[in-house]
């Protein structure tokens, strides 16, 4: 450092002046007998004794009785102090008074003209230690309020970090108790009314309060999130409720509508094919007594056989149009509401005819396995017989788009109630029970939404699953029923 020649030097009395002056506490002990030899203003305020009576004083007139500040204690700490240079400690001073002082203080070697001397510098730490005692206080607090409170409460800065959090809300949104603390985003889908949302979204929304929720996986978190102004920070604080029940409530509610909506469509078709069926009745009827009187007529030409062979075949078409017909009324107007008890096999052999009927334009064999012994079951039969062609014919047409060589379905029944068709397509992009009731371009899902509906109407099991050797397996199960019930 340079020092400016032409500034005038510090005398002793203006180095007396500035100790004087300063609130820092000092003493000056002799190095070698550790007799007192001066003491500032402050430290003589601070101990109520004048310069002239703190003098004579030993560490047993001004220091705490108890034993870790005995006499023996300080003199070691003040040799300390002169053979290494500095020793600090945390002493407790008594003042005439009797007040016990906590102090910080540090004796420092130094050499006087007089020789050696050990200058002690303290000050009172009572205030400080308060405050520590008060922040460990609350600080214990604040634990246990984490620890042990149900509240969903976490703090956070400006960039969406948190800071703090209960431990039920980390929980909650499947952070690590003792982890690093990260940016709530990392954890959680923030979503401002129903929508998808950003933190810069939210944190804009946030004057000073907005209602916010949290996606977590399977969990739904809903509530408040505050914006607390400190004189140098900004925090905020969001309080949360688990509101999971209520959002799976109201997505099955919607997937119920869904269905709902899809069977309405079902029994507008329905009225319409009853409409047809019933339409298309008269008419083959007509056609058919038409092409009996031909029949009749052409019997009595010469040279009639080849147009009593044509006859022929045009009511067989008839008759088998009709059949067709028929069996649209059966199974789309007679709806059962009395359990029956039935021989699933049975139900199955009913439909193949249909299926077969389906499957031979495409070119698509169906194998069948049925249960070797009857598998009686309770259920509405035309309703199930429905519920086999639905999930036989979307087999059908889903390997009417595969490779001729691959196009079959299998058919079985087994003895515990269940019936399965397996295909070998393009196998399930998803559960069609539980979003979609079809992935087909142009399907409508009424047939499998019907097929639910049956099915859970009679204490049964519907499910869609992939096979493992590629395509899919739907299948449905019925309660059993006891043979003779």
């Amino acid at each position: 450092m340079r020092v400016d020649p032409r500034a005038p030097e510090l005398v002793a009395a203006d180095f007396v002046a500035m100790m004087n002056a300063s609130r820092m506490c000092v003493l000056i002990h002799d190095a070698a007998t550790k007799d007192i030899l001066w003491a500032n203003p402050a430290a003589c305020e601070l101990l109520e004794f004048g310069l002239s009576e703190i003098r004579p004083l030993k560490a047993d007139h001004m220091s705490s009785s108890a034993q870790q500040y005995d006499r023996v204690i300080g003199r070691a700490w003040l040799q300390d102090a002169v053979e290494k240079g500095a020793s600090r400690i945390e002493w407790h001073y008594r003042s005439k008074s009797g007040r016990v002082i906590p102090t910080d203080a540090l004796a420092v070697r130094v050499e006087l003209a007089r020789g050696p001397a050990v200058m002690v510098q303290f000050r009172d730490i009572e205030r400080e230690q308060r405050v520590e005692r008060e922040l460990r206080l609350t600080t214990s607090y604040v634990d246990a309020l984490a620890h042990y409170t149900s509240t969903l409460a976490l703090m956070l800065d400006e960039t969406g970090k948190i800071r703090f959090a209960t431990d039920t809300a980390l929980a909650a949104i499947g952070a690590p108790v003792d982890g690093p603390m990260r940016p709530l985003t990392a954890f959680a889908r923030l979503r401002l009314d129903g929508r998808e949302a950003s933190w810069a979204d939210v944190l804009a929304r946030a004057a000073p309060v907005t209602r916010v929720q949290l996606e977590a996986g399977r969990v739904w978190l809903e509530g408040s999130l505050e914006r607390l102004r400190e004189e140098d920070a900004t925090a905020l604080l969001m309080i949360l409720h688990d509101v999971s029940d209520r959002v799976q409530d109201q997505v099955r509610r919607a997937r119920e509508l869904h269905r709902e909506n899809y069977l309405a469509r079902y029994n507008a078709m329905g009225d319409m094919a009853m409409a047809i069926a019933h339409e298309l009745g008269q008419p083959l009827a007509a056609a058919a007594n038409f092409l009996a009187g031909v029949r009749t007529r052409a019997a009595r030409l010469p040279e009639a056989g080849g147009l009593a062979q044509g006859v022929a075949s045009a009511v067989s078409q008839i008759e088998r149009a009709a059949a067709i017909v028929s069996s649209v009324r059966a199974f789309v107007g007679h709806l059962e509401q009395v359990e029956q008890v039935a021989d699933l096999n049975d139900v199955v052999e009913e439909c193949l005819y249909f299926v077969r009927l389906r499957a031979a334009p495409l070119g698509v064999e169906v194998r069948v396995r049925l249960s070797p012994e009857p598998v009686l079951v309770r259920c509405e039969r035309v309703l199930t017989g429905q519920v086999v062609l639905n999930l036989c014919f979307n087999a059908v047409d889903e390997m009417g788009q595969s490779p001729a060589a691959e196009r079959r379905i299998d058919v079985a029944t087994a003895p515990d109630g269940s019936f399965t068709v397996d295909d070998r397509g393009r196998g399930l992009p998803r559960d069609p029970f539980a979003e979609s009731f079809t992935s087909k371009e142009h399907g409508s899902g009424i047939g499998l939404a019907l097929s639910h509906r049956i099915i859970t109407r009679q204490h049964g099991t519907i499910r869609a699953e992939r096979r493992e050797g590629g395509g899919s397996r739907f299948g449905f199960t019925l309660p059993p029923a006891e043979p003779g019930a």
